[in-house]
């Protein structure tokens, strides 16, 4: 059983370099009692890539959660902004 859920959804764009990508984490566990941590990502829109890492443990999913968040940080993805009218 997970304790919180873990969801990360977060974009990268520069126009001037036609960039527009995302990236998706979440916690969850499979059926047979493993926990998952699954990872897509990919150009806005299209369906991407997804892989899938099985723990035994919820602190290893976690750890390395947040290892993958502060990389895509540092590399300039942000939460989606919200769109005004």
């Amino acid at each position: 059983m997970i304790a919180q859920p873990y969801h990360l959804y977060v974009e990268r764009t520069d126009a001037s370099r036609n960039m527009a990508r995302y990236y998706a984490m979440s916690i969850e566990p499979n059926l047979l009692g493993d926990v998952c941590l699954l990872r897509k990502w990919g150009r806005i829109g299209a369906k991407g890539q997804t892989i899938i890492h099985h723990f035994g443990r919820e602190k290893e999913a976690v750890e390395l959660f947040l290892v993958l968040l502060r990389q895509k940080r540092k590399r300039g993805y942000r939460p989606r902004t919200a769109m005004t009218n």
